[in-house]
């Protein structure tokens, strides 16, 4: 383990040789006093070999690979969990594709000084997307809608993974209770940091189409969503109780 750092940055990665490289660099320009951590799925084209390659020739570099790939959510748990295991004091996830703009990382951390849990957001005054068709920014609106009057998220953004959480937060979590394998855990964590009492702040991003390779969003992640939401609004008309 290198010298201990405040901040870790988690990307989850499934073939995304084309993007890595240059984001990782891209990351350490911006926060050179972070560390970066790979959790990489088994990706077939060569990004678990590049990242095994580079944690060898630079310290603030780590690498978590995985036997297959075994979804988002799962990825995203292990990378907190990391976080919290190695005493970072804040964690920032972000996509590993270039759709979430490294420039807007000093912002996060700059917002956590009074917050538990930064949202990087699409969605309130200043922010935006580019690149998407009307039907999947229809589906990502309908999603965030769901989140807000369903399971009562207090934000613009509840899909997005541009994200800081302050490790204290999250090693009160019992990671157990967490389900969603997909996409779908992105609301799912919101819900249950919301019970821990969080202090949400959002920032606003410019989210731009991925850069390369292909998107990993389909329709069997947004009906995890949506069964997801379900169970959760359930377990909140049951005060809590777990289903």
């Amino acid at each position: 383990m290198a010298e201990p750092a405040s901040t870790l940055v988690a990307l989850a990665t499934f073939n995304e040789i084309e993007n890595l490289p240059t984001l990782v660099d891209a990351i350490h320009a911006e926060l050179p006093e972070a560390h970066v951590l790979v959790v990489d799925d088994n990706s077939p084209d060569g990004t678990g070999t590049w990242c095994a390659e580079f944690t060898q020739q630079h310290t603030w570099f780590f690498h978590l690979p995985r036997a297959g790939k075994l979804g988002l959510g799962t990825a995203l748990a292990a990378a907190l969990q990391f976080a919290v295991e190695k005493k970072y004091t804040q964690v920032i996830t972000l996509d590993a594709d270039w759709s979430h703009p490294p420039s807007s990382l000093p912002a996060l951390v700059a917002a956590a000084a009074s917050a538990d849990v930064v949202i990087g957001s699409r969605y309130c005054p200043g922010g935006g997307i580019e690149g998407w068709p009307l039907r999947r920014k229809i589906a990502s609106r309908t999603i965030n809608m769901l989140a807000r009057t369903m399971i009562g998220l207090p934000l613009s953004d509840c899909s997005g993974n541009y994200r800081l959480y302050r490790t204290e937060l999250l090693a009160q979590l019992q990671w157990e209770n967490l389900h969603a394998s997909g996409y779908a855990y992105l609301e799912e964590i919101l819900w249950h940091l919301q019970q821990l009492e969080a202090n949400f702040a959002e920032v606003p991003i410019v989210f731009s189409e991925r850069r390369a390779g292909q998107s990993k969003i389909n329709l069997g992640e947004m009906l995890g969503a949506a069964k997801t939401l379900t169970r959760l609004t359930l377990r909140r008309l049951r005060g809590n109780q777990l289903l």
